[in-house]
């Protein structure tokens, strides 16, 4: 028998299957689900006006609060634009993909997370030798050709993103869906926007040592419209400021096989052949605004960053 519960459910089907939605596509499945229950009876008493779409959104939450699960929202850190997918709420041991992994890939794909957070520069990416790498280890082993299927199962679920100098970075899947385990396990390793609050492994920061101003592309842009001065430490941000990259710009094309690992890890890595280099010291990555302003479409510009601690 059909019932208004029964929206809840579709909907909910819908977001699972598609993992990432646009909020207009979103609405527009809400629509959708409404539309079905209805025609499969008219009589159904169904919540139909979109401007209650986020009253919605809040009461299927709450029944999915006792399950540890949320429908979440944040902004796509490319293009700014407004995201939903079904969170998993606890940050043990990256329960949220555990579904869709073996324990041996869940492990690599653990792995893979550590080495993009801790990268050098505050790069967020790792080269395709980088993640390989991590294979080492892995117990049941791994072999290297499993492990570039694996990577390439996690780029097409929307896990991780490739790009075109073929490094890996954290999706905006991974951000909105392992952001407990994130901030819980690199609680000093990764930053939120300062405008914004939500996660930021691409964007501007301040060129100020001392200040942890950091900002999502395109909450600079937002922000640059009103005022030119920092909003952490009131630094000049004029046409003429240099602010530091964050992001796969922040490092050269020599340095796509460096990244940083942890202090304790470094012993065990002195006699491993494979290890993975530690980036030197170098000057942080300036970026100039105008040029940020004017060529907005364009490829960030590359140059050497100081190593992540």
């Amino acid at each position: 028998m059909v019932s208004s519960g029964d929206v809840s459910r579709v909907f909910l089907q819908s977001i699972i299957s598609r993992r990432v939605v646009s909020d207009k596509i979103a609405r527009i499945l809400w629509r959708k689900c409404v539309e079905a229950v209805k025609a499969a009876d008219d009589s159904v008493d169904v919540p139909d006006d979109m401007d209650q779409f986020d009253n919605y959104i809040n009461t299927i939450n709450r029944h999915l609060e006792p399950l540890d699960f949320k429908l979440n929202c944040t902004a796509d850190e490319a293009t700014g634009k407004k995201i939903w997918a079904m969170i998993n709420l606890k940050s043990d041991e990256l329960a949220q993909i555990a579904t869709d992994f073996t324990p041996v890939e869940i492990a690599f794909f653990k792995a893979l997370v550590d080495q993009i957070i801790l990268a050098s520069s505050q790069s967020y990416s790792i080269s395709a030798m980088t993640a390989l790498r991590q294979v080492n280890g892995l117990k049941p082993p791994m072999t290297k050709t499993q492990a570039e299927s694996v990577l390439a199962n996690l780029v097409a679920k929307g896990w991780l993103l490739k790009s075109e100098r073929g490094r890996f970075s954290l999706s905006s899947r991974s951000l909105l869906e392992l952001q407990p385990y994130l901030k819980s396990t690199y609680e000093d390793d990764i930053h939120e926007c300062t405008v914004c609050y939500e996660l930021v492994t691409k964007g501007v920061g301040c060129y100020t040592p001392q200040c942890g101003a950091r900002l999502h592309g395109y909450c600079y842009q937002q922000l640059h419209r009103e005022n030119v001065v920092c909003p952490s430490c009131q630094a000049d941000w004029s046409r003429k400021a240099k602010l530091a990259i964050i992001g796969e710009g922040a490092l050269m094309e020599g340095e796509d096989s460096r990244s940083t690992r942890r202090k304790d890890d470094d012993d065990d890595d002195d006699d491993d052949d494979d290890s993975t280099e530690v980036s030197e010291e170098e000057p942080t990555p300036k970026l100039n605004l105008e040029e940020m302003e004017e060529e907005s479409e364009s490829p960030a510009p590359k140059s050497q960053g100081r190593r992540r601690r």
